[in-house]
């Protein structure tokens, strides 16, 4: 084979093998325009008192739901390896925080032993893209995030990550059934959200990865927990609401977008039984899509609002 022939077979493979192994930011923001995800609907109607040099008069506007990706969350095995590129220098190994991965190969067998991921939940950075797109359905609500913001790096949070204190002692942590994904009667329990560090037992390194998320997620959504972290919330205000606690399981808290090792169009919650692609090196990424709800200001004072 000469040497033009050999270059050309080279590229093709990594044509082929490039899109699978690696996220760049180009791929994040084109995956903001998910119908599915977004979800946008009417919901009802806001009433404003509006005053004038004539008077003053009561107008209407139209209170709109949809979803935002707010924040793009990696849970991957190599500690400094963060699948998305552009941010890997973010969360390096550090002297607190080396090392990584797993006692597992993931067989069935061995779901005894420990699993270890890292975690960072880093502003979504479609956000220009997807506020184009949702505007084609008509008013829309700004979420909390802010692109490549980071919210949490878990090599910054060690004590709690990486040691589990002091979550490790929460009656969460201690009591069975309780804040769990899935749960053991369906058959289909993939973990717990507490302690919520990167260690937990689960053989399936998919599922594995997606309790991590969660659990970074929790975190970031939540203000005034013992990790080393920024809220990604937003503060709620006349004729907006914002998402609050994400809480496994209910989408209308929150919902994901699997954005490696498969891109996917549709967001769902952990559990689903979607196809689950296992990454060959133990990192994954997901979109965070959040749910707001908002309407225009058509008046000085707001007087409340109706849902349909």
């Amino acid at each position: 084979m000469n040497r033009r022939l050999r270059s050309s077979v080279a590229s093709v493979l990594l044509g082929i093998s490039l899109p699978v192994l690696a996220l760049d930011t180009a791929t994040i923001v084109s995956s903001a325009l998910s119908p599915d995800c977004l979800d946008y609907r009417v919901a009802g109607i806001c009433y404003w008192l509006f005053c004038g040099m004539h008077g003053c008069s009561v107008r209407t506007s139209v209170k709109v739901r949809h979803y935002v990706p707010d924040a793009v969350v990696s849970s991957y095995a190599t500690t400094g390896e963060n699948p998305w590129s552009e941010v890997r220098s973010m969360s390096p190994a550090n002297s607190s925080a080396q090392s990584g991965g797993g006692g597992t190969t993931h067989q069935s067998h061995e779901n005894n032993l420990a699993q270890f991921k890292n975690a960072d939940a880093i502003g979504h950075p479609g956000g220009a893209v997807f506020s184009r797109f949702a505007s084609a359905s008509g008013y829309t609500c700004p979420g909390a995030g802010t692109a490549f913001m980071p919210y949490l790096l878990s090599t910054l949070d060690t004590l709690a990550w990486r040691h589990n204190l002091p979550e490790s002692l929460y009656p969460e942590s201690l009591t069975p059934g309780l804040r769990e994904i899935g749960s053991r009667a369906s058959g289909n329990l993939w973990g717990h959200v507490y302690p919520r560090g990167g260690f937990l037992h689960q053989s399936d390194d998919y599922k594995a990865a997606a309790v991590v998320a969660q659990r970074a997620g929790d975190v970031v959504t939540r203000r005034g927990q013992v990790h080393v972290y920024q809220p990604l919330l937003a503060n709620a205000r006349e004729g907006y609401w914002p998402a609050g606690e994400l809480k496994e399981g209910d989408i209308s808290t929150g919902k994901w977008q699997e954005l490696t090792p498969a891109k996917s169009d549709t967001c769902a919650v952990f559990p689903h039984n979607d196809t689950k692609v296992q990454a060959q090196r133990g990192d994954y990424a997901w979109a965070l899509w959040r749910p707001y709800a908002c309407c225009e200001r058509k008046g000085q004072v707001f007087l409340g609002s109706v849902d349909f």
